[in-house]
């Protein structure tokens, strides 16, 4: 596979293939110790030959043993190794959106790593002594080896027939189960919304559909690969006789040892035991190859992205140059000629109705959505010459819809690092005004929230994805709807935030239909239909647009804290 060899996987890989070597050449024993048995001691009636034969098949067998266990644990800790190699490239990839990517695709990566360490993969290494040991079968007679061409031929186009009718219902199965995963994994996303609607048969019924849909496309091609390996293997057993039969008929012809007859069985049934064993696994083959096909074009657009050299941290200089962005579709711009500036000190307010492209100019301004024409600048750079973790710490973003993950409150507030700093985290929360509510909480900043744990109401929340964003000190402030969920003190605290950011020099952006939330404004915009309508000075603009302004009326909470 490519985009995984490194050094010591190649070295791991080249352990196995000489252990399989080993392994491969000990199996010659059990039909020369046939062959000496018969020919020789029998013949000779020799009791200390045959005592001397059998302590070195003993010794021999431990060592086959031995290599066997040793390519077996290799080939296992090869598996390890490829998901460690590409768990982190696979996640990133999906993390970024470097490609439109599944929430299977980690299913997909368990499934490479239960293949690399699968029996099927020391099988394939055995492939290539197949050969070898029909040539033995031809040194001992050519009938024989000819007999072993045809069996082997048979078994060639069996396992050709099974890839050919097999490989489809494969693929339909694993791409019927990626769906009901991803429909699964949404419905528990947004259950909230599933079960306050009584959506849950619906949903149920969807994905059973989905389920059973992946189900009977698997019982067919397990059905198929099940006949093919149940003919494969009564085939090899066939041949085996079939080598014994031929064998014996020169064996009364006089032009065959017994013992070279009973070894060419024996060694017949080696030979192919390989290709009966990789078209008995077929299907795990196929689902591996499968889960390989659903991550390569993600890892090679990884690759081809590279990462980017490290920038130190930027001045809190934002530029927006003519960006425009398209709908998935492309049916539709979200976005058309959007250009403004955000200097040190100050605060941007996008104003504009639902829909007019506030949310989509904020995950651009964030990185995680790409224009189509135009460019985002930070301290100079764009946004693709900062790393993804460094501009994450330069740029804090909250976003319309708060969201946590199950976690402590502490690891929520510090970006969920397994020990966060305990002074910054405190820091945090007292300048989003939630370091009170906090203490109010069972264990405080050890509460465990999200997912499954304690529910929060809307207002800490915001509160907590405020103080995340706020954690390590960004230089840009992207606040989108912040008082949607906000009470009287949390807009004070809101507002405190603000102008806390702008004191030390640093740039806020705040996306709102809401007019309290633009008051720390020093500069109003106007978007309308993903363009910009109108930009100047929040008491002009507001004036100007007083009876067209596409702003909320306060709300009581607003009026109480103005």
């Amino acid at each position: 596979m490519t985009h995984i060899t490194t050094p010591r996987f190649g070295r791991l890989i080249a352990a196995t293939a000489l252990f399989s070597v080993m392994c491969n050449l000990l199996m010659l024993t059990g039909p020369l110790f046939m062959l000496q048995v018969y020919d020789r001691v029998l013949t000779s009636r020799s009791e200390e030959t045959l005592l001397a034969l059998f302590a070195l098949v003993a010794l021999l067998y431990a060592l086959f043993a031995a290599f066997e266990f040793a390519r077996g644990r290799i080939i296992a800790f090869v598996g390890v190794q490829t998901q460690t190699m590409l768990r982190g490239r696979v996640f990133t990839a999906m993390m970024t959106g470097a490609h439109k990517s599944s929430p299977a695709t980690l299913t997909d990566l368990e499934t490479i790593r239960s293949f690399c360490a699968s029996p099927i993969v020391l099988a394939l290494f055995d492939l290539p002594w197949t050969p070898l040991f029909i040539s033995v079968l031809f040194a001992f007679h050519p009938a024989l080896g000819w007999v072993a061409v045809a069996g082997g031929g048979v078994l060639i186009c069996v396992a050709l027939l099974n890839q050919a009718l097999t490989a489809r219902s494969i693929k339909d199965s694993a791409d019927l189960n990626r769906s009901a995963n991803t429909l699964a994994l949404g419905s528990l996303a947004q259950k909230d919304v599933v079960n306050s609607n009584g959506m849950q048969d619906a949903i149920l019924s969807r994905y059973a559909g989905l389920q059973d849909g992946s189900i009977r496309v698997a019982m067919r091609a397990t059905t198929l690969t099940s006949s093919f390996a149940a003919f494969s293997k009564g085939f090899r057993l066939f041949l085996q006789s079939a080598v014994l039969a031929v064998g014996a008929w020169f064996v009364l012809q006089q032009q065959l040892t017994a013992g070279a007859m009973i070894a060419c069985s024996i060694l017949m049934g080696r030979a192919f035991a390989p290709v009966d064993a990789i078209i008995g696994q077929w299907g795990f083959l196929q689902q591996a190859r499968s889960a390989w096909g659903a991550l390569r074009p993600l890892l090679e657009q990884q690759s081809t992205n590279g990462r980017p050299t490290q920038l130190p941290a930027p001045d809190a200089q934002l530029s927006v140059r003519a960006i425009s962005l398209l709908s998935p579709d492309a049916s539709r711009p979200l976005l058309r000629n959007v250009s403004f500036d955000v200097t040190p000190g100050q605060a941007v307010g996008i104003i504009g109705r639902s829909g007019a492209g506030k949310s989509t100019l904020a995950r651009v301004l964030t990185g995680l959505q790409t224009p189509a024409a135009g460019e985002v600048r930070l301290g100079g750079a764009t946004l693709n010459q900062y790393e993804t973790g460094a501009l994450g710490r330069y740029v804090g973003y909250v976003a319309q819809d708060a969201q946590l993950f199950s976690a402590t409150v502490s690891e929520n507030i510090a970006h969920m690092l397994t020990q966060p700093d305990a002074a910054r985290v405190v820091r945090a929360a007292q300048r989003a005004g939630v370091h009170e509510a906090v203490l109010s909480l069972p264990n405080g900043y050890d509460t465990t929230i999200g997912e499954g744990a304690l529910h929060l109401a809307g207002g800490l929340k915001q509160g907590l994805c405020l103080a995340r964003a706020l954690y390590h000190d960004p230089a840009l402030l992207i606040l989108d709807e912040p008082a949607a969920a906000l009470d009287a003190d949390g807009m004070a605290a809101l507002h405190e935030a603000i102008q806390t950011m702008k004191a030390a020099g640093k740039a806020v952006v705040i996306m709102t239909h809401r007019p309290s939330s633009v008051t720390d404004c020093d500069q109003i915009i106007v978007l309308e239909q993903g363009r910009v309508k109108a930009g100047g000075l929040r008491d002009t603009i507001l004036s100007d647009q007083a009876d067209t302004v596409p702003v909320s009326a306060p709300t009581p909470n607003e009026r109480k804290s103005a």
